[in-house]
């Protein structure tokens, strides 16, 4: 009788902080290499985050000085400009025929003046003769040689000549100042004949237009307006109670979503009267040039306002699907996913409103091989 054989099972424990059978056939599950960090508190920066717009720090609305058709418009919105860049040209006949009438003036005035001229050396010359003559009669005088008529006569003739001679005089005077006049009116009229051709104040974009060729251009009616391009600003409202905290010359940091860039900027101004509606001021933020930014687009500036005690963990361990934001706690060797509320990022941290403790480990950069549950292994 053939001995009978005792089959003894054997049983595989393959566990990760539990124990379950599996088949002699089964192997242990290979466990997830992963680095961790503990979620800890830090010293975190007090930011306080404000919106705005992008305005241009130099903006100059183009407008004629006088009243005229518009003959030709060279821009178009979007396009750039050098400074002294002919912008509109308006019919300038008119403002032609004023300058030519102005030059007419002077031009007569001028064509007087020799005859002025001559006329005081006539003057002249009668006036040293008559001093002359009225020397000689005084010496005769002097001796009795003459009566008293011719002394009269040769007097009144010396009188008489002198008057002659200042006449002439401020007759020139009076030719000189309607020559001067006649140039400043020739002047005024050749500034107001280039007011016709419109240019650039400075290198800049054109952002808007509102003339086109046979318009009527009045005096101070927008035709064009133009940003200084290189040179803008964020305009962002700020809560009442950060008044204190804000000032001139700090340091921010603004982001353009538009862009997808942040920007290390400076407050330029603050604005002291409160909005009484939404009890908010405006602050003026320079930004650094960059060729993408515009007018118009929306940003956002985040302030410093001084540090706290935060919970945080790096950024690369937080994972987010939509809106929901988790991580992977590691404990007794198994990846555990915890659903937590992340607050603002700094830097390469973000900060854990809820749903970790501090001194826990976390995953970094968790690989999608890891599950919940999952076996991990801890490697530096």
């Amino acid at each position: 009788m053939k001995p009978a054989l005792l089959l003894i099972p054997t049983i595989f424990l393959v566990a990760c902080g539990s124990e379950q059978a599996a088949s002699p056939k089964a192997a242990k599950p290979a466990a997830i290499p992963v680095s961790v960090t503990t979620a800890s508190l830090q010293n975190w920066p007090d930011l306080y985050e404000a919106t705005g717009t992008v305005r241009a720090r130099t903006t100059a609305t183009i407008a004629s000085k006088v009243m005229g058709y518009v003959q030709q418009v060279s821009v178009q919105v979007g396009d750039r400009v050098r400074e002294g860049q002919p912008l509109v040209t308006l019919d300038a006949r008119d403002l032609e025929a004023n300058l030519r009438r102005a030059e007419a003036g002077r031009a007569e005035a001028v064509s007087t003046l020799p005859e002025v001229e001559n006329g005081i050396l006539a003057a002249k010359a009668n006036y040293e003769l008559a001093q002359a003559t009225f020397r000689r009669i005084d010496d005769l005088a002097s001796k009795k040689s003459v009566s008293s008529q011719e002394f009269d006569e040769s007097s009144a003739r010396l009188k008489a000549a002198q008057a002659g001679y200042e006449m002439a005089q401020a007759k020139r005077e009076q030719v000189q100042s309607k020559i001067a006049q006649a140039e400043q009116e020739q002047r005024a009229a050749r500034i107001v004949r280039d007011y016709a051709a419109i240019t650039a104040p400075f290198a800049g974009v054109v952002t808007a237009k509102s003339v086109d060729p046979g318009s009527l251009a009045a005096p101070g009616a927008p035709l064009l307006t133009i940003e200084r391009e290189g040179a803008y600003r964020l305009e962002a409202e700020i809560d009442e109670s950060k008044l204190a905290a804000v000032r001139a010359g700090q340091n921010v940091k603004v982001t353009l979503d538009a862009l997808g860039r942040t920007f290390d900027a400076r407050v330029s101004e603050v604005v002291p009267s409160i909005d009484a509606a939404s009890r908010a001021y405006t602050v003026k933020i320079d930004l650094p040039a960059a060729p993408q930014i515009r007018s118009g687009i929306f940003g956002k500036a985040v302030f410093a306002l001084g540090s706290r005690q935060a919970l945080a963990i790096p950024s690369k361990a937080l994972q987010e699907n939509g809106q929901l934001q988790s991580v992977f706690v590691v404990s007794n060797g198994e990846a555990r996913t915890r659903l937590i509320t992340a607050g603002r990022r700094f830097q390469d941290a973000v900060e854990v409103l809820s749903g970790l403790n501090a001194g826990e480990t976390v995953v970094l950069a968790p690989t999608p091989a890891l599950t919940d549950g999952a076996c991990v292994e801890v490697r530096p």
